[in-house]
């Protein structure tokens, strides 16, 4: 494995190897950029299996990403979890959906599926907390970290003119 890239995986042995064979690749990664993709504490493993039609990778790794909470647009580390099986397949005629062919150097960079199962874990609305309660609509204020005292009444406009009534 080059240091540059640690997703640089020597798999050319296992396509040699008999039917069931499989090796496991451990990954401990402090700090790493794919792409676009700040990835801090990065830990799991692949393993690799030698299958007729060709190499089967599967994974599970996570990490942590910088984000930024919706509701209350502090910055966290947002957790993300890579679980995927895809076949490198030895021949045109056994390749499948993702279109994965092994490589005649045996040499497999698996960043590129890495970076995309991690993406597709990234939630369209990033939370630091289940329960944060967000930005005060009428003065800003973190509502997670001081009480401002206002409160916002949540009214269906079509019955606003019983609150009328109870005024009287």
């Amino acid at each position: 494995m080059a240091h540059d890239n640690p997703f640089r995986l020597n798999v050319g042995f296992i396509a040699h190897e008999q039917v069931g064979y499989s090796r496991e690749f451990l990954f401990e990664i402090p700090d790493l950029v794919l792409d676009d993709l700040p990835l801090h504490d990065l830990a799991g493993h692949i393993t690799v299996s030698r299958t007729p039609q060709g190499l089967l990778f599967q994974a599970h790794l996570q990490a942590t990403t910088p984000a930024e909470c919706v509701r209350c647009l502090e910055p966290f580390e947002q957790k993300l979890v890579a679980d995927f099986t895809e076949l490198y397949a030895f021949s045109p005629k056994n390749v499948g959906e993702s279109g994965l062919l092994y490589p005649e150097s045996g040499q497999i960079d698996v960043a590129p599926l890495v970076r995309e199962y991690m993406w597709l874990d990234f939630p369209i609305k990033p939370l630091c907390a289940e329960d944060c309660k967000g930005l005060c609509p009428v003065c800003g204020a973190n509502r997670n970290v001081e009480d401002c005292g206002h409160t916002v009444e949540h009214i269906d406009p079509r019955l606003e003119i019983l609150k009328t009534l109870l005024e009287r």
